[in-house]
């Protein structure tokens, strides 16, 4: 039996996501959240605005473990945020959705790699400590003549 599938148009049913974007050491939820951002995104602007409840919602996380995953894909310079306003009919002012914006790959990539090397220049520092502190803790043997 042959099938027709419908068409999709690759531009308006689809969205990009990095390649880097599975080398950066990013966990399954880190990966879902910066999805559906980059689904959501505008992609003249690279921002978008849903809210903690959307991406969830979407994701099936709660608020609290969306709210984790923004937090850690800004502290990888993935993304930014910052707060947005609303204003009521009456020109209330009141608290709206964070405004994401999706910063280049390249930043991440460098903020990975420069993590990376800090690790390094880490464990040779302790293994040189390691190696100090083994060096004055060994006392030379006594042995009689």
């Amino acid at each position: 039996m042959n099938r027709k599938y419908s068409k999709r148009d690759p531009i308006k049913d689809y969205f990009p996501l990095p390649n880097e974007i599975f080398y950066l050491g990013l966990s399954y939820g880190e990966i879902a959240v910066y999805s559906y951002l980059l689904y959501r995104e505008n992609r003249r602007l690279f921002q978008c605005y849903p809210s903690y409840r959307n991406i969830g919602k979407a994701l099936k996380m709660s608020r609290n473990t969306v709210s984790k995953y923004v937090q850690l894909l800004v502290n990888k310079e993935l993304i930014s945020t910052e707060p947005a306003s609303v204003f009521t009919k009456d020109n209330k002012k009141l608290n709206g959705n964070l405004l994401y914006t999706i910063l280049p790959i390249e930043q991440a990539k460098q903020y990975f790699y420069k993590r990376q090397l800090e690790n390094i220049d880490q464990a040779i520092a302790e293994e040189k400590r390691r190696k100090k502190i083994e060096a004055l803790s060994v006392k030379p043997d006594k042995q009689a003549v």
